[in-house]
C-alpha cells in the first residue's frame, strides 16, 4: 500500500485514502478454517446442537487447564454471564463499578434494579482506584466489580481488603484479560468470580460467547443451574435462572481459536512493538503498554492524545483517520455515566470522575490482530506523525465534527 510522505498527501487534504477498504477495530481472527469446518461437520452428524454438547464440556476443560482454575462456566455470552454471576453472588441495592468501561457492565446492573455507583480511574492504569472505592460505600453497597482494562489486572489485593473489610462482594469484568496474568496467576482466578467476553471483536473468540471462571465449588454449582433456567434435574427447578448457554457451534470456534491462540497473541505483540516504534517521538503520542513481566494478549493498541503537546485533539486525529479509512475508535467515550439511564438518574456525577472525564478525551484505539500488517501500520503511523507536524495545516481543512 501507498505509504504517505508529505501532508498534501492525506486524504483530508485532497489525497487518497491509505487503504482502498475500511480498516476496523477488532476484525475477527479465525484461526484454522479446515479444523473449524471439521468440527462443524462432526457435530451436524451428531445433531446435538447445544444444551452441554461434547464441544462445550470440552471447551471448559480448556479453559480451566489454561487458567489454572476450578470452574469455568461456558455461556452465550459475556453480558449475560455478568447478570447470572452479579444474581448468583447476591449482589443488590448498589454496586460500586468504574465508569471508564463498556456500558455493559452497568447494564449488567441496572438490568437487575441494581444501582451502579461509578467510581473514578487511576490515570495511570485507566483502571478503578482503590483510594477512591471506599469513600463511595455506603449501606446500601453489596459490591465491587473490577474491569481489567485492556486487559492490565486491576488492583486487586486492594480491591480484595477493601471488600473483605466491609464484607462487599468481589467480582471482576475480565473482557478485555483473557490470557493475561497478575503475580505470575492467571486472570479468571481473582475475586469470588472473573467474566470473560469471548465477543466476535476479541482477538480470541466464539463469535458470540463468554464463560464465568471461580474457584468457589458451590458458587460454581449455582452459576450453571442458573444458566439453564435453574434446572436441577430433568423437571426440579431450584433457581430463579434464565438461558445462558453456550451453543456447539460456538464452542467449535473457541476450540479451533484455542489451538492458535499463542499466534495470535504473537501477532498482537507484534503489531504492538511495530506501532511503539513508529510513533516514538511524536509528540503528544503516548502508547498504553503492558508490563513486560506479566503475560499480556496485547490485543489492544492504545494511545493517549494530548492535545497541548500534539497540536490536535484526540477527536481531530479520529476524523483524519477515518478520512483515510482507517476506524479508529474512542474508547470508552463519552463514560457510561454520561450514557443513558446514568446521565439522567446521576446529571452530576461527571463531576466526581475527573480522571475518567479527562481519560475519555484522550483515549484512541488503533487497528491490530491478523487483519493488519507491518506495512498497514507503518502508513497509520505515517498519517499520525504528518497530523501531528503539520496540525495548523490540517486542523484549517477539517470538517465540522458530527459529535
Amino acid at each position: 500500500m501507498k505509504i504517505k510522505t508529505d501532508v498534501q498527501s492525506l486524504a483530508i487534504l485532497g489525497g487518497e485514502p491509505a487503504f482502498p477498504e475500511l480498516l476496523h477495530v477488532g476484525r475477527p481472527n479465525i484461526g484454522d478454517r479446515a479444523a473449524l469446518l471439521a468440527r462443524f461437520t462432526d457435530l451436524l452428524d451428531r445433531r446435538w446442537l447445544t444444551n452441554n454438547g461434547p464441544f462445550v464440556q470440552e471447551f471448559e476443560r480448556r479453559i480451566e487447564a489454561r487458567l489454572g482454575v476450578k470452574h469455568c462456566i461456558a455461556m452465550c455470552n459475556a453480558t449475560v454471564a455478568s447478570e447470572i454471576t452479579i444474581r448468583a453472588l447476591g449482589m443488590q441495592g448498589e454496586v460500586i463499578v468504574p465508569s471508564f468501561t463498556f456500558i455493559a457492565t452497568a447494564h449488567a446492573l441496572q438490568w437487575q434494579a441494581i444501582t451502579p455507583v461509578f467510581g473514578d480511574i487511576d490515570p495511570a492504569t485507566h483502571n478503578l482506584d482503590p483510594a477512591r472505592v471506599e469513600a463511595l460505600i455506603t449501606p446500601r453497597t453489596t459490591g465491587i466489580i473490577g474491569v481489567h482494562v485492556w486487559g492490565r489486572p486491576c488492583a486487586v489485593e486492594a480491591l480484595s481488603a477493601i471488600a473483605q473489610r466491609h464484607n462487599l462482594r468481589l467480582m471482576f469484568d475480565a473482557a478485555h484479560a483473557f490470557g493475561c496474568s497478575h503475580g505470575g496467576r492467571m486472570i479468571g482466578n481473582f475475586g469470588e468470580a472473573e467474566v470473560f467476553s469471548f465477543h466476535a471483536t476479541k482477538f480470541f473468540n466464539t463469535f458470540e460467547g463468554g464463560a464465568v471462571t471461580t474457584n468457589d465449588d458451590a458458587l460454581a454449582a449455582k452459576i450453571r443451574l442458573m444458566k439453564n433456567f435453574g434446572f436441577a434435574g430433568y423437571d426440579n427447578v431450584i433457581y430463579v435462572g434464565t438461558n445462558g448457554k453456550m451453543s456447539e457451534i460456538s464452542a467449535a470456534m473457541g476450540l479451533t481459536g484455542l489451538e492458535s491462540l499463542d499466534a495470535f497473541i504473537a501477532i498482537n505483540q507484534r503489531n504492538h512493538a511495530c506501532y511503539r516504534k513508529g510513533l516514538a517521538g511524536v509528540p503528544g503520542i503516548h502508547p498504553v503498554m503492558y508490563d513486560s513481566r506479566e503475560r499480556s494478549n496485547n490485543q489492544y493498541v492504545v494511545v493517549e492524545v494530548d492535545a497541548a503537546e500534539a497540536g490536535l485533539t484526540r477527536d481531530e486525529l479520529v476524523r483524519i483517520l477515518h478520512a483515510e479509512h482507517v476506524l479508529a475508535r474512542r474508547y470508552f467515550y463519552p463514560g457510561c455515566h454520561n450514557m443513558e439511564p446514568y446521565r439522567s438518574a446521576q446529571p452530576d456525577r461527571g463531576r466526581a470522575l475527573p480522571e475518567t472525564e479527562r481519560l475519555t478525551r484522550r483515549v484512541l484505539s488503533l487497528p491490530t490482530g491478523s487483519g493488519v500488517d507491518e506495512s498497514a501500520i507503518d502508513a497509520i503511523c505515517q498519517i499520525i506523525r504528518l497530523s501531528v507536524a503539520h496540525g495548523p495545516v490540517v486542523r484549517a481543512r477539517l470538517p465540522a465534527a458530527t459529535s
